[in-house]
């Protein structure tokens, strides 16, 4: 009698929840969050993916996340002679903002001398991407705020 019960309530259950699965999406899903058209831009097109050759010279390496949300991301940049920014590279564990934010700081990075490039703050880049408030800290991990010359890197 009880695994009579039993499959009754599983039954009752499945049919539930494919009722459910029946409603609209508008009904289940909690309001959409739009990011700007730049965010969604570098998310789906992120420039300067990837790393450099954390053994040469001329190559720093800096790490830096997030602990309010669990962001992570690597920077790289290659260094000229003259103290130029020639390449930078990263890799960006996280959400689209934080993604959208370390692919704009690779380009804003490029061309400049490693000085200039640690005037550029997250808030520059929050602006430039539009970003909430609620999304500053996924703008964060901007170079001005990277442990450079760090040995550490991230594997994923």
């Amino acid at each position: 009698m009880a695994a009579a019960g039993a499959g009754r309530m599983r039954r009752a259950t499945s049919a539930l929840l494919l009722r459910a699965l029946r409603l609209p999406v508008r009904e289940l899903s909690a309001p959409a969050r739009l990011y700007h058209k730049k965010v969604v831009d570098h998310y789906e097109n992120p420039r300067n993916v990837g790393s450099l050759d954390k053994t040469s010279k001329n190559v720093g390496t800096g790490l830096v996340g997030a602990p309010a949300c669990g962001d992570v991301m690597k920077l790289q940049i290659q260094v000229d002679e003259k103290g130029k920014i020639v390449d930078a590279r990263f890799k960006t564990f996280g959400c689209g903002s934080a993604i959208a934010s370390s692919s704009l700081a690779t380009e804003w990075v490029k061309g400049k001398t490693v000085e200039e490039a640690l005037t550029i703050k997250n808030t520059d880049i929050a602006k430039e991407l539009c970003l909430p408030p609620v999304k500053l800290h996924c703008s964060s991990k901007c170079p001005s705020r990277m442990p450079m010359g760090s040995d550490r890197a991230v594997l994923w």
